[in-house]
């Protein structure tokens, strides 16, 4: 099996919450030094969920909620790192994002889990991971992951 790391798409299949952790183990892995992600999916789809389970397979310790009222939640993971989780459901243009400063975020370095970015689609950096996630049955979910600019 060729290394993740070498492809630019891959797709995965998720069949409930039990399947979660090896999920988000898979997306890291793919993901490689691609710090900016993308969660794309219709309302339901997992989004939030996905993004939690992300969040602890990269060491964070604490509870993870969506950011859909504050914009973005700021989390430590393991080593000190910092992530960056972002809901943009809300916004009314991007400038709103730009004055809250998501570019200095995007450029930081340090992971940015974004949903919604349908939203500022102009201030997605050229660099990054896309996962869309498509709701098939209330149980079962495929992720499609594309990478970019790598």
């Amino acid at each position: 099996m060729p290394d993740s790391r070498t492809q630019t798409h891959l797709q995965l299949t998720s069949h409930g919450l039990s399947d979660l952790d090896s999920l988000a183990d898979r997306i890291i892995d793919f993901a490689g030094e691609l710090k900016v992600w993308l969660l794309e999916g219709e309302m339901g789809a997992g989004k939030t969920t996905l993004a939690q389970a992300i969040c602890r397979r990269l060491g964070v310790s604490g509870s993870v909620q969506s950011p859909t009222y504050a914009l973005v939640n700021e989390y430590e993971g393991q080593g000190g790192h910092l992530i960056y989780h972002f809901d943009f459901y809300r916004i009314k243009d991007e400038t709103e994002a730009m004055d809250m400063g998501v570019e200095e975020y995007f450029d930081s370095g340090n992971h940015c889990l974004v949903e919604w970015p349908s939203r500022i689609p102009s201030l997605i950096p050229n660099e990054h991971l896309t996962i869309s996630i498509l709701l098939t049955n209330p149980h079962q979910r495929i992720l499609q992951l594309s990478r970019h600019g790598q």
